[in-house]
């Protein structure tokens, strides 16, 4: 149920609340906050809002209004990592206009919420819904230096099979072999436990939480289904969550891609369904794997914008070191069932027609979530607007391990970008699907792109310890 501007002040008194904080969201999906005392929050703070200054959070602000961050009441939640009780919100920004204020249209919550208007528009569906699966590392210690003299970086988590001649205590875990493993040797369990417990009490539901494959320190935490604008902030909120319990417990946390050579990579699978009225959009009793002409289109939609995607799926130079064979991360463009090496797998165990769906495997956590999540809508939409049937454009099914084919058949196959800048090129070249209706508008893309340029010349140009390895002696 919506809550009401007397109901968040009822909180505030009912929970002591002293400070009332406002977190907002920067071109790269990271949290700014403003926060003010509780007695400073009124009926007038929810419907003026706080000013700021947009252009420092990275978007392309070419209005020349002030602008405002107005609260979601429906948001509000009791931060648990604050000393000083303390009421959090997100919310909109809007731009200061005579007489009303409008949407910043460069905010990324409001692009994923125009995301949702265009495609109730075109009638296809009313809610889609969406399951973010959150893979991450927990490290003891992390230490990382990029200086003229001295150029490196240092991860160690105690039961990693590197310390079975430190530790001690015998509790190791062999490489590539920690999926599931219990006790003693998941030696995090009431850190994610208390992560899952702060996610219910933030309006999270979660399916659960376990070890994931590599044995220095990689897990996860799956979600249940949600109404995608609240999954994207539900998003922030996992990540914040985990983050700040991993600190408590004397742990690091990370969502970067692949911070471990030789190990398994951590994405953030993104399953979804569309419903309208109520009903599923994408059950078929009769079609492949049981989804409808309309789910076999949105997929077509996916794969025929894959590569442009993946500039918003999968933003860092990092995360294309985790998109490589071998590693359970996709790779190919095509779709199946329960295949884990195309870039859409439907999940077999989803039998119930209102569960029926598939998961995008590319993405990654270092993701803006409100782009990335708005980015697979409109490509879906268009895959229906269009009927981009995928199997009609060799795209699958593909139900073999796609790993195994000899290198004369992996020839044929159409593969992700193997770079940063490859889907930059992409989404300079294919973006009219995003910027229907003014989801996303063109000047956000242009600078997102220019900004991301610039992050990969930087990084390019930093010498990597491998080179001293591989050239040093040359």
């Amino acid at each position: 149920m919506a809550k009401s501007i007397q109901d968040i002040l009822t909180l505030i008194e009912e929970k002591g609340i002293q400070m009332v904080d406002f977190k907002m969201v920067d071109i790269n999906g990271q949290y700014r906050h403003v926060t003010i005392p509780a007695e400073n929050f009124s009926e007038d703070t929810m419907k003026s809002g706080i000013g700021f200054d947009a252009s420092n959070y990275g978007y392309a602000v070419v209005e020349k209004s002030d602008m405002v961050f107005i609260p979601d009441p429906d948001t509000a939640v009791v931060d648990p990592f604050c000393q000083i009780p303390t009421l959090s919100m997100t919310g909109n920004a809007m731009i200061i206009d005579s007489p009303n204020n409008r949407p910043l249209p460069q905010y990324p919550r409001n692009i994923i919420r125009a995301a949702v208007e265009h495609m109730r528009q075109l009638g296809i569906a009313d809610t889609m819904k969406i399951l973010p699966e959150f893979e991450f590392y927990l490290f003891d210690e992390v230490y990382w230096e990029v200086q003229g003299n001295s150029i490196g970086a240092s991860v160690d988590a105690v039961q990693s099979y590197w310390n079975s001649g430190s530790e001690g205590k015998g509790v190791i875990v062999p490489k590539q072999k920690n999926y599931h493993i219990a006790k003693p040797f998941d030696i995090s369990y009431e850190c994610r436990s208390e992560m899952c417990m702060h996610m219910k009490d933030a309006g999270i539901e979660i399916n659960y939480h376990h070890p994931e494959v590599a044995a220095s320190g990689q897990f996860e935490i799956e979600p249940q289904l949600g109404e995608v604008v609240h999954m994207a902030d539900a998003t922030m909120m996992i990540k914040y969550i985990i983050h700040n319990t991993a600190l408590k417990y004397g742990k690091s946390a990370t969502f970067m891609p692949k911070p471990i050579y030789g190990e398994a990579g951590s994405g953030m699978h993104v399953h979804m369904l569309l419903l309208k009225d109520g009903q599923p959009v994408f059950s078929d009793d009769n079609g492949y794997a049981h989804l409808s002409q309309e789910a076999h289109w949105f997929m077509g939609g996916l794969l025929k914008h894959i590569a442009s995607l993946c500039a918003l799926t999968n933003p860092s130079t990092n995360s294309f070191k985790r998109l490589v064979p071998g590693f359970e991360a996709p790779v190919t463009v095509g779709y199946a069932t329960s295949n884990r090496s195309a870039v859409i797998r439907i999940p077999a165990y989803a039998k119930s027609p209102d569960k029926r769906r598939f998961e995008l495997r590319n993405p990654d956590a270092t993701c803006n979530p409100y782009f990335c999540y708005a980015a697979i809508l409109m490509a879906g939409l268009d895959g229906i607007k269009n009927k981009i049937d995928p199997h009609a454009n060799g795209w699958g099914p593909y139900d073999m391990n796609l790993y195994h084919l000899s290198d004369e058949e992996k020839a044929k196959l159409q593969q992700l970008p193997t770079s940063l800048n490859e889907a930059l090129d992409a989404l300079e070249a294919d973006q009219d699907y995003l910027t229907v209706d003014g989801v996303f508008p063109k000047e956000l893309l242009a600078n997102f792109i220019k900004t991301k340029r610039a992050e990969c010349a930087e990084m390019a140009k930093i010498p990597h310890p491998a080179e001293f390895d591989r050239y040093y002696n040359l």
